[in-house]
């Protein structure tokens, strides 16, 4: 069904670029501009398409998988009433520009029917090292857990949102972050003999495989040099849909492991974002039309930050480049794993 998403998303993509173009919406590649190619009208918000396909998929997956009775199924359907929330919320963004103090509070109401619905365990495994300290192995958290995950899903659909500005960078990155997903499930049902935790990995694999499919179909048109652009719509679903993954597969409080670069484009933009210095309304990098090459302003973001970090660049190779800091992350969080079990 994965694979028929991608399919159908390729098909589709096209068509609804033409109907958003009719209806203007539509923007200029700024990072292209004083180009031929900035000239050019790129159709916005596609990632309404992938949104519904992955909806699509998820309810008839549960169709054909779930009965009447399943334990899952009250968290499962809460799941997908976030995210189809999540995708209406983000399309309303890019039809109104919504600003920002908003942005940060929509996901916290978008998230209301998982945390509600959510019956798993609300207590985190403490570090061998650090027992001796906290004086228990095992701490339980209880409304502090789901406070937490509430923070989680607002985090994770802003910080897609603002880790942005390249062609292919939210697609690419939604990428990379939900294969790492699916590896760590699948490797986690392999470990372990306990039939619970298992079956909660698997449920978090039922909804990363279509969001990865359709991430894929949609890249394809993203990448450098892009004929659509994602939109507030992609972002908002995406960072939503890798948060309810986490809390459904019982790994949330490790899930920012694979968000460390978005960890950290998220503190070193805090200053503008917070109004503490002057932000712009688009933190772009400065783009030479003589040479095809950009180079960091002092903006607070780690697009910028590479920038002058590793010198003037390319977009496309810029992409690739944040695309691989993203990778290390998934081996870190192995080793953090495996820091609390042996210490």
């Amino acid at each position: 069904m994965s694979i028929a998403g991608f399919v159908v998303s390729l098909r589709m993509i096209p068509v609804a670029a033409r109907y958003v173009l009719k209806r203007n919406m539509f923007g200029y590649d700024i990072n292209k501009k004083g180009t031929p190619q900035g000239n050019i009208k790129v159709p916005e918000s596609l990632g309404i398409v992938i949104g519904i396909v992955y909806l699509v998929i998820a309810i008839l997956f549960q169709h054909f998988n779930f009965t009447a009775d399943s334990n899952w199924l009250v968290e499962y359907n809460a799941a997908l009433a976030c995210i189809c929330f999540m995708t209406l919320l983000g399309f309303v963004d890019d039809v109104l520009d919504v600003p920002w103090r908003l942005k940060l509070v929509l996901p916290s109401f978008a998230a209301l029917p998982l945390l509600m619905a959510y019956a798993g365990h609300t207590s985190i495994i403490i570090p061998k090292p650090l027992i001796q300290y906290v004086g228990v192995a095992v701490l339980d958290l209880g409304w502090i857990y789901k406070l937490y995950m509430g923070m989680l899903a607002v985090f994770c659909t802003n910080s897609i949102n603002i880790h942005a500005g390249l062609n292919g960078l939210e697609a690419g990155q939604t990428v990379v972050i939900s294969a790492a997903i699916l590896i760590h499930n699948v490797m986690q049902i392999g470990a372990s003999s306990d039939l619970e935790y298992k079956q909660a990995h698997a449920f978090s694999i039922y909804l990363v495989l279509p969001l990865l499919t359709t991430s894929l179909a949609l890249l394809s048109y993203n990448w450098y040099p892009s004929s659509v652009f994602v939109g507030d719509t992609y972002t908002y679903f995406a960072g939503m849909a890798m948060a309810v993954v986490g809390i459904l597969g019982h790994f949330s409080e490790t899930l920012l492991l694979f968000f460390l670069p978005q960890v950290l484009n998220f503190l070193y933009s805090c200053p503008q974002l917070f109004k503490i210095i002057p932000c712009p309304r688009h933190r772009l990098p400065r783009f030479d039309p003589k040479t095809g090459l950009l180079t960091g302003t002092n903006d607070g973001t780690l697009v910028n930050l590479f920038l002058r970090l590793f010198g003037k660049c390319s977009e496309k190779s810029l992409c690739i480049r944040l695309l691989i800091f993203q990778v290390p992350y998934f081996v870190l969080r192995r080793l953090c794993h495996a820091s609390c079990v042996f210490g």
